[in-house]
């Protein structure tokens, strides 16, 4: 069954955080709404003077923005690029798919923001160096990786001393 949604038609919740250039107002999940098994879509309104989230990037989602009114300036890999009502912008996955917006204007700037959701995701925000595991919002600096085997070197102390030594007597 078809789900419509309208713009005009909704309450959009005021989205505060610890930071005031980062503010938004956001529609319902209408991803929820609608049940979609693998869209995750909300419309969002830009006030004037203000950035979307921080700038950043999707390792397993593909993201779009739908311009619907108003204006905003775009930042990407490639540099900065005024979006205005009706343009429509896709983000790959990778580096390359970067992207952060901000309201350059005394209007605010409503879009339709369109992401795939595959079940997990990392995002990279290459400003302040972090990693994101979504839906879990758990969050690393990413100058802290290490090798894969760090640690575990140490590995038969976890097992059952019986074990290790049945296997030494084979």
């Amino acid at each position: 069954m078809a789900k419509i949604f309208n713009a005009k038609n909704m309450d959009f919740e005021l989205r505060n955080s610890p930071i005031p250039e980062f503010c938004w107002h956001t529609s319902p999940n209408l991803s929820e709404l609608a049940q979609s098994k693998v869209l995750n879509f909300q419309i969002r309104s830009l006030d004037p003077g203000k950035f979307s989230y921080p700038y950043h990037s999707h390792r397993n989602a593909e993201e779009m923005f739908v311009i619907f009114s108003g204006s905003a300036t775009l930042r990407t890999p490639e540099g900065y690029t005024e979006l205005t009502e009706g343009d429509i912008v896709f983000f790959e996955m990778g580096s390359e798919g970067a992207h952060q917006l901000y309201n350059h204007t005394d209007q605010p700037c409503c879009f339709l923001d369109i992401r795939t959701d595959l079940g997990l995701d990392v995002c990279d925000y290459p400003d302040s160096g972090k990693v994101n595991i979504l839906p879990f919002r758990e969050i690393y600096q990413a100058d802290a990786r290490v090798d894969y085997y760090q640690g575990e070197d140490h590995v038969s102390e976890h097992w059952p001393e019986s074990i290790i030594h049945k296997k030494k007597s084979l």
